[in-house]
C-alpha cells in the first residue's frame, strides 16, 4: 500500500530530525545569547527578526518550488519508486539537512552574508569571483529546466481535452490579483488577513474560470505555441525581477505559499487514506541501468532527484534572505535542518503519484507536471471533486511553484551579475537582467520541444555540485576556526564525486562526437549545448577546488 510507504517514510525522516539534527545542532556550538544579524541591524527592511513559525512558512516555500516534484517523479520512472525513495531518505538526512543548515547558520554567524561571501572571507578573490560565475550559471539552468516546464503546462491535453489553455488564464488572473493584493496592502495598509480572506477566494474563483473559457478563448491560447509560451514567461521574469518587490513577488508569493499548504495538504491526505496500491515497479533497472532509457542508476539517480534530497539552491536562500531574519540561534535548526525534511515530504508524496500507476499506463509518457496534477485531482476527487476541475487546480498550484522559483531566480542572478561587474545603477541592473536571460532564450529557442528533458541533468548536476561547493565552504570556515568539519566534510565528498561522474559521462557524447563536428558532419545540437555547458561547468568546479584545497594547505 501507498499509505504504508508514505508513513515509514514520514517516520525515518522525522527521527532522522530528531536524532542526527540533533547531534549537529550541537556541533554548531548554537548560542541564544549571542545577537543575531537581524537583531543587531534591524533596519526594518532586509534585516528584520522573525518569530520561527513565520520565517519557516516564509522560507520553506522559498525552496519547495517544483524541484520536490519533477525530479522525484522522473527519477521513480527511470528506476523505480525504491532507490528514490531511500536517497531522498537518506540524502535529506545525511546530505541535504546539513548543508541547509549549515549554511544558515554560517551565513548567521557573518553578518548575515552569503555563501559567497564566506568564500570571500576564507579563501581567495579568485575563488570568490569563481563561485558567483558558478552560482549564476546554476540559476540560469534553473530559469531554463522551469521555463520550459510551465510552457509545457500551458500546452497540456489530456483525453481530448485542452486544459493548458485554461490553465494559462487562470495563471494570468492570478498574477494581476498578486499585484492587486500588493498594491492594496503596501500603497493602503490594509489588513493582511483580511486581505487573505479575500484574495484565497478570488484565486480559487480564477481557476474556475479558467475552466469555464468561451471557445474563441480557448481556441485562441491554444494556438499558442510552447517556443511562443518560453518567450512569454522569460518576459514576465524581466519584468518581475525589475519591478518592486512589494508590488508582486512578496504577495504573489504569500498566495502561492498558501498553495503549497493546501497542495501538500490534499497529497498527505490523499496518499495516506486513499486506499492506493503500489503498481509501479519498486526496481525498473537491469544492471543498475533503467529499463526505460538505458541510464546508469549512478550518477543519474541522485541528480535527478536534485532537490528532494539536496539542493544548492537551499543555500543561496538561506544565507541571502532568511540569515536575515534569524532571531534566535537555535532557529536555524527548524528553519535550515527542518525545511529540508519537509521539502523531502513534498518529495515522497510527489513520488506516490507514480508509484499509483502501472508501468504500462499512458499517463507516465506526458510530462511530470502532469503525471503530479493527475494524482491530485484523483485524491481530490475522494471527496466529490469533478476531474476537470481538480486537474486545472492541479495544474495551476504546480505553475505558482514554478513562478516563485523563476523570478526569484531571475532577481538573483542579476544581482549576482551586477555584482560581479560592479553594475549598481538601475541601467546595469537592466542590462543585467537581459543578459542573464538571453541564454535561457537561446538554448529554449535552439532546442527541439521539451527541452528540459536536456536541461535537466545539467540543471540537476550544477544545483547538486553548487550544494557540494556550499559544504566546502562551510567546511573551510569550520577548519579555519579550529574545529573538527568531517561531518560536513563527508557530504561534501561524496556529492562532489556523483556529481564530477555526472559532468563526466554528460561530456563524453560532446567529446566522441568532436571529430565529427570539426569534419563538419551533422552533430545533434542537444549533445553540443550539454556537452559545453558540462565542460564549462566541470573546468569551473576544479578551480574552484584547487583553490580550496590550496587555502587550507597553508599554514593557520
Amino acid at each position: 500500500m501507498i499509505s504504508t510507504a508514505v508513513i515509514i517514510s514520514i517516520i525515518l525522516l522525522a527521527i532522522g530530525y530528531l536524532t542526527y539534527g540533533r547531534f549537529i545542532t550541537k556541533k554548531f556550538d548554537l548560542d541564544d545569547s549571542k545577537p543575531t544579524p537581524a537583531c543587531i541591524i534591524n533596519d526594518g527592511v532586509d534585516y528584520v527578526p522573525a518569530k520561527a513559525s513565520l520565517l519557516l512558512g516564509q522560507h520553506f516555500s522559498a525552496i519547495a518550488a517544483a524541484g520536490p516534484i519533477v525530479g522525484p517523479v522522473l527519477a521513480g520512472i527511470w528506476f523505480g519508486w525504491l532507490p528514490t525513495i531511500i536517497w531522498i531518505i537518506i540524502g535529506a538526512i545525511l546530505i541535504g539537512g546539513i548543508h541547509d543548515f549549515g549554511s544558515l547558520i554560517a551565513s548567521v554567524r557573518h553578518n548575515a552574508g552569503s555563501v559567497a561571501e564566506l568564500v570571500k572571507q576564507y579563501m581567495t578573490p579568485l575563488s570568490y569571483i569563481l563561485f558567483l560565475l558558478f552560482i549564476w550559471l546554476t540559476l540560469i539552468y534553473v530559469i531554463i529546466a522551469f521555463t520550459d516546464i510551465t510552457a509545457q503546462t500551458f500546452k497540456t491535453v489530456a483525453s481530448d481535452t485542452a486544459f493548458g489553455p485554461g490553465v494559462a488564464f487562470s495563471s494570468f488572473l492570478y498574477l494581476l490579483l498578486g499585484v492587486a493584493m500588493g498594491i492594496l496592502l503596501h500603497k493602503f495598509k490594509l489588513n493582511l488577513t483580511l486581505m487573505t480572506a479575500i484574495f484565497m477566494p478570488l484565486v480559487i474563483l480564477a481557476i474556475w474560470i479558467g475552466t469555464q473559457l468561451p471557445v474563441p478563448v480557448k481556441d485562441l491560447l491554444g494556438e499558442v505555441s510552447i517556443k511562443q509560451w518560453e518567450v512569454i514567461l522569460l518576459i514576465y521574469c524581466f519584468i518581475a525581477s525589475l519591478i518592486p518587490m512589494w508590488l508582486l513577488l512578496q504577495p504573489r508569493g504569500y498566495l502561492g505559499g498558501w498553495f503549497l499548504y493546501l497542495t501538500i495538504g490534499i497529497a498527505l491526505v490523499g496518499a495516506i487514506f486513499g486506499g492506493y496500491d503500489i503498481k509501479y515497479p519498486a526496481l525498473n533497472i537491469e544492471g543498475f541501468k533503467s529499463l526505460t532509457n538505458g541510464k546508469w542508476m549512478f550518477p543519474i539517480l541522485f541528480i535527478t532527484v536534485a532537490c528532494g534530497a539536496c539542493s544548492g539552491f537551499h543555500g543561496i536562500v538561506s544565507s541571502g534572505t532568511t540569515s536575515k531574519q534569524i532571531c534566535r540561534e537555535s532557529d536555524t535548526r527548524v528553519i535550515g535542518y527542518g525545511t529540508m525534511i519537509l521539502e523531502a515530504v513534498v518529495a515522497i508524496l510527489a513520488l506516490a503519484t507514480v508509484m499509483m500507476l502501472s508501468k504500462d499506463n499512458a499517463i507516465l509518457k506526458a510530462d511530470p507536471n502532469f503525471i503530479y496534477a493527475n494524482g491530485l485531482a484523483r485524491y481530490m476527487g475522494m471527496i466529490g471533486v469533478d476531474y476537470t476541475i481538480a486537474l486545472a487546480f492541479a495544474l495551476l498550484a504546480f505553475s505558482t511553484f514554478v513562478y516563485d522559483t523563476l523570478d526569484v531566480c531571475t532577481r538573483l542572478a542579476r544581482y549576482i551579475f551586477q555584482e560581479l561587474l560592479g553594475w549598481k545603477s538601475l541601467a546595469g541592473g537592466f542590462v543585467a537582467t537581459v543578459v542573464t536571460l538571453m541564454i535561457p532564450l537561446t538554448f529554449l529557442l535552439l532546442n527541439e520541444e521539451k527541452g528540459y528533458l536536456v536541461a535537466w541533468p545539467i540543471f540537476g548536476t550544477s544545483n547538486q555540485l553548487l550544494a557540494s561547493l556550499t559544504l566546502l565552504a562551510v567546511s573551510t570556515w569550520m577548519i579555519k576556526k579550529g574545529k573538527k568539519a568531517g561531518y560536513v566534510l563527508l557530504p561534501m565528498m561524496f556529492m562532489l564525486v556523483v556529481t564530477v561522474t555526472s559532468l563526466v559521462t554528460q561530456m563524453l557524447p560532446f567529446v566522441k562526437a568532436l571529430p565529427d563536428l570539426i569534419a563538419g558532419s551533422a552533430v545533434k545540437r542537444d549533445i553540443i549545448i550539454v556537452g559545453i555547458a558540462s565542460i564549462v561547468i566541470f573546468i569551473l568546479c576544479i578551480m574552484i577546488i584547487i583553490e580550496a584545497f590550496r587555502i587550507l594547505a597553508i599554514k593557520k
